[in-house]
């Protein structure tokens, strides 16, 4: 990782404490405002999932929730690594274009394609097959999206869904993916207790036998 990208990510860290600050400080303010903050994968995460996408090779990644491009940018320069693109998924035109600044700052514009709107009408346009996933959006969203996902994952795929431990109130929509997706033959699971939880899912070449 080149010196600009490490600077790039720290302004973002420094950001999201501040903004993590304000939240223990005023829960009330942050809520009227929570659309202004990063809410970010923060550091641990970041690096874990670089170092997934990298060490898998992934060519084709797919980010569900780019916010303000934290996580994309730790994406993004994997795909530079394996030679390969990041299709980021934003509801948010404003942050798509703040993420969009920072990727230009690290030239790592090249390797992401946003496509703006509901997750839930973009999945159904890209046709995959997807090697490496991160699920970072609305919890009540992941178990919709990963059905729309599950059958254009490549053998071996990994799937990253953030939040499974923290925020203590939407743990109940976390919980509820975490099941479903070991209710799944083909894939395998664990609940890694890294940043904020990550629930990581592998794509098995075969389905477990009944």
């Amino acid at each position: 990782m080149d010196q600009t990208v490490e600077l790039v990510l720290a302004e973002y860290e420094r950001r999201a404490g501040d903004e993590a600050r304000l939240m223990h400080a005023d829960p009330a303010e942050f809520g009227r405002r929570i659309d202004e903050f990063l809410i970010s994968v923060g550091p641990r995460t970041g690096r874990m999932l670089h170092l997934l996408a990298t060490g898998a090779n992934a060519k084709s990644i797919l980010e569900l929730g780019a916010s303000y491009g934290y996580s994309t940018i730790w994406l993004a320069d994997a795909a530079r690594a394996t030679g390969g693109k990041v299709h980021s998924l934003e509801l948010s035109q404003t942050k798509v274009d703040h993420a969009r600044e920072q990727l230009v700052r690290t030239g790592l514009d090249a390797f992401v394609e946003f496509h703006i709107g509901s997750a839930l009408d973009t999945l159904p346009r890209l046709a995959g097959p997807f090697d490496f996933v991160l699920l970072d959006l609305w919890k009540d969203l992941y178990r919709p999206c990963f059905e729309l996902f599950h059958a254009k994952l490549a053998p071996g795929a990994l799937v990253a869904a953030d939040n499974m431990l923290f925020p203590a109130d939407t743990r109940p929509d976390a919980m509820q993916y975490q099941a479903f997706v070991r209710t799944k033959r083909d894939m395998d699971s664990i609940l890694l207790p890294i940043g904020s939880g990550v629930e990581l899912s592998r794509k098995r070449d075969e389905p477990r036998k009944p």
